[in-house]
């Protein structure tokens, strides 16, 4: 028998299968496509918030099991699946020095290894090849990153290797509620029953439930990114300026994102982001005009009020749970989340 339903198999929704199986519920997912090829595979995966003193606190102590625990679930994962999600300690580099007291303020209070930094030469040191206009930055040495496709399907792995069912190509047509309580589901013209079902549809969450009063402000915002195709020594740190991040992968490809779009859910990229992405990445670092541009994509993030997502019960349908809303950071908050969910969930 099926304890629990979960609509989306996303990072989110196959994290918190994890959990939930590990703490005893037979556990199914429903993906309406392929397992973790939305915004869990489009993204970044740096292991931060970007501009991290500038989200509330639910966000930042999400974040922080996240940096706490991923290197060795990252490790328990290739183990399990036989898939290196490849987590890195890049470290991170924040340029500009805005908003220095709240930034020196979160950095004690979550802990974080921060150095400001205040001149070119060190700049330099730390980041060779960084364009010379930037003399300053937030130098954090311990931010560390996955790469987002082998992390899925390391988790997809560790699901396998657990015993946690799936479906692909499975959408959800119909929350099945009777009486103010969910009794399952409704995909391919069958119905599914579970006591419990959980909404983990990233971008997709707010379509989900929005037949119900309170259904949660979730929607889409596109990403584009372009990959460079560099050599593992041209960069080795992630560097963000502004909204704009650069991200050295293991095999030296570069990733530069990403664009901030509401466009509904067309996942369309443009040739004009495509220039402005370069543009941009080459304003910061200047060598990347010499590499070819080996993919341009987009993904839909699941946009939400301050970013906070929404990790628990629906206030009116008894059995409903939701941990969506993410939106740039599912990655980081992603372990927190599903954590919490589970443990709501089994209380």
């Amino acid at each position: 028998m099926t304890d629990c339903i979960i609509v989306g198999g996303g990072l989110i929704g196959m994290l918190s299968a994890r959990e939930l199986k590990k703490k005893g519920l037979n556990v199914l997912i429903l993906e309406k496509g392929e397992m973790g090829k939305e915004a869990s595979w489009a993204g970044g995966g740096i292991l931060s918030p970007l501009h991290p003193w500038q989200y509330p606190d639910e966000v930042n102590q999400l974040a922080s099991i996240g940096h706490q625990q991923y290197e060795n679930v990252a490790e328990t994962l290739y183990v399990e699946s036989g898939v290196d999600p490849e987590y890195v300690r890049s470290g991170m580099m924040v340029l500009g020095c805005e908003q220095r007291s709240q930034v020196i303020d979160w950095s004690k209070k979550w802990s974080m290894n921060l150095s400001i930094i205040n001149d070119a030469t060190e700049m330099q040191a730390i980041l060779p090849g960084l364009h010379e206009e930037f003399k300053q930055g937030y130098w954090m040495p311990d931010i560390a990153q996955m790469r987002n496709p082998k992390l899925v399907k390391a988790v997809k792995g560790s699901l396998n290797a657990l015993g946690v069912p799936y479906k692909e190509n499975a959408e959800v047509r119909r929350l099945n509620v009777v009486n103010g309580r969910v009794s399952g589901v409704e995909v391919d013209g069958k119905t599914l029953h579970a006591d419990k079902v959980l909404i983990a549809g990233g971008a997709w969450s707010g379509e989900i439930l929005k037949e119900f009063e309170h259904a949660p402000e979730i929607k889409p915002v596109k990403g584009q990114m372009i990959l460079f195709k560099g050599n593992p020594d041209l960069l080795k740190t992630i560097i963000l300026s502004e909204n704009r991040y650069l991200i050295p992968r293991r095999d030296g490809r570069i990733l530069c994102g990403s664009s901030i779009e509401h466009s509904g859910f067309s996942k369309a990229t443009s040739q004009s982001m495509k220039e402005d992405l370069l543009e941009s990445a080459i304003s910061i670092f200047p060598a990347l005009a010499d590499l070819q541009i080996e993919h341009h994509w987009a993904g839909l993030r699941p946009g939400s009020p301050q970013g906070v997502p929404y990790i628990g019960s629906h206030h009116e349908i008894e059995g409903l749970y939701i941990n969506a809303g993410h939106y740039r950071n599912g990655v980081i908050l992603g372990l927190g989340s599903a954590f919490r969910i589970a443990d709501i969930m089994i209380a």
